[in-house]
């Protein structure tokens, strides 16, 4: 049964983990290389110019360059990226519109397997 995200009419901001999420976990440790999980470029083709696409990673200063280099190189969109992220959970902290909008969505992915809801935006 596939799910869908039923968002609102605004313009979003997302935001990626990078290794696991977006990127095999460690790849570029382990294999010598980044790969793009599958289903992620189509996925990122999805989101709609005016929203913002935030990388984050526990990547050091040591792999900036070479990541964001293999990013260019494999047509991954993101706006911002942030690296020296600590291990631990990301905990996102928003507040709810008069309307009862919450205006955060937390999704949590198998490590490696990007299969993400199906977005549907409110009419």
């Amino acid at each position: 049964m596939e799910q869908k995200l039923i968002l609102s009419t605004l313009p979003k901001t997302w935001i990626f983990d990078l290794d696991g999420t977006l990127l095999k976990h460690n790849g570029y440790k382990i294999d010598g290389h980044d790969t793009v999980l599958p289903g992620v470029k189509e996925y990122l083709a999805t989101i709609l110019p005016e929203d913002r696409v935030v990388l984050l990673t526990s990547r050091t200063d040591e792999y900036r360059d070479s990541t964001l280099r293999f990013l260019a190189e494999s047509g991954i969109r993101y706006d911002e990226i942030l690296f020296n992220m600590p291990m631990g959970e990301r905990i996102l902290v928003n507040d709810r519109k008069p309307s009862g909008l919450d205006m955060a969505v937390a999704v949590n992915l198998e490590r490696d397997s990007f299969v993400l809801a199906s977005v549907e935006r409110e009419k």
